[in-house]
């Protein structure tokens, strides 16, 4: 009785480890639950996604209202398990690929866009430094969660499509860095998460017209209440609030402090040890600057290595 269970849990963990492609559409508006789960080292992940998103999103902060904007992303994104002085980690890539199109209101004036192009990639690095060991498969076969603290820096690196004759881009022109640190606690079938986060940008010197445009840190918070069925499935309630981000243009403060929220769904649906798909969906629930929007994405997920 016990080999179809161990199978299942290392079908449902390994599927737990895949990116969403939601992190390149939305920015710091991510939604992703465990991403702090542990994985046998030397294991790689293969990610394929896509995501469509309808309404206020936008790939930067923007002084513009009234937006109607749609955005169609293809993702490609690696990960690799990796031991870190003892503690399991993970490096993750991802590079979309987008294209956008609607209109919005700029000054009163009405702008329209269609563009389609790679938006910036993504690389980020991750340590569980407490309850998640490193491990080889078979000593992964046997571990159980409880809790598992973590942290990890995410970089944008500003490669994407960018005119700045152009007001909304794919590209942003800029970098930004994210450290985050995460708590998950398994609780039987459950289990629960929290995450906190600051992202922190560079100055866009190119802004619009030649314009120079800075922005305030933009601080993050995330829950997920996640279940696992006994075949590996599983789905979570997923929820992020996130504040700040005010910009200045040209040494001028705007008043555009951002003070949002989000709700969302996962579902993660594992074919077989080497392949799995999830699906996703979040909403807005309340937007203090207008960048509300509806996100559907799927995602599959291919893995190799580490003995499997």
């Amino acid at each position: 009785m016990r080999r179809p269970q161990t199978k299942a849990f290392l079908i449902g963990s390994l599927a737990s480890c895949a990116l969403l492609a939601t992190q390149s559409a939305v920015r710091a508006q991510s939604i992703e639950p465990r991403s702090y789960s542990n994985a046998p080292v030397g294991v790689n992940f293969l990610i394929g996604g896509y995501a469509y998103t309808r309404g206020g999103v936008s790939f930067d902060t923007l002084p513009i209202t009234d937006p109607k904007l749609t955005t169609s992303s293809a993702v490609v994104g690696y990960a690799r398990a990796l031991d870190l002085w003892g503690s399991s980690g993970k490096f993750d890539v991802i590079v979309p690929y987008t294209w956008l199109s609607g209109s919005a209101i700029y000054q009163g004036d009405p702008v329209r866009r269609d563009v389609d192009g790679f938006a910036d990639p993504l690389l980020r690095v991750s340590v569980n430094f407490f309850g998640a060991p490193a491990l080889t498969l078979p000593e992964f076969r046997s571990y159980r969660q409880d809790l598992v603290v973590g942290a990890s820096l995410q970089v944008s690196v500003p490669a994407g499509q960018y005119d700045e004759t152009k007001l909304i881009n794919l590209g942003t022109n800029r970098w930004f860095f994210k450290p985050e640190i995460g708590v998950s606690k398994a609780l039987g079938p459950w289990t629960l998460e929290g995450k906190t986060a600051v992202t922190l940008f560079t100055t866009n010197n190119d802004f619009f017209n030649g314009n120079k445009r800075s922005q305030d840190p933009l601080y993050s918070l995330q829950a997920h209440a996640i279940y696992n069925f006994s075949s590996g499935i599983w789905g979570s309630v997923d929820a992020t609030y996130f504040a700040g981000g005010r910009t200045t243009l040209n040494g001028v403060l705007q008043v555009d402090r951002q003070q949002n929220w989000r709700m969302g769904a996962t579902l993660a649906l594992p074919v077989d040890p080497y392949n799995s798909i999830k699906l996703y969906a979040s909403k807005g629930v309340s937007a203090r600057t207008g960048n509300s929007f509806d996100l559907l994405g799927i995602a599959w997920q291919y893995r190799w290595g580490g003995g499997l």
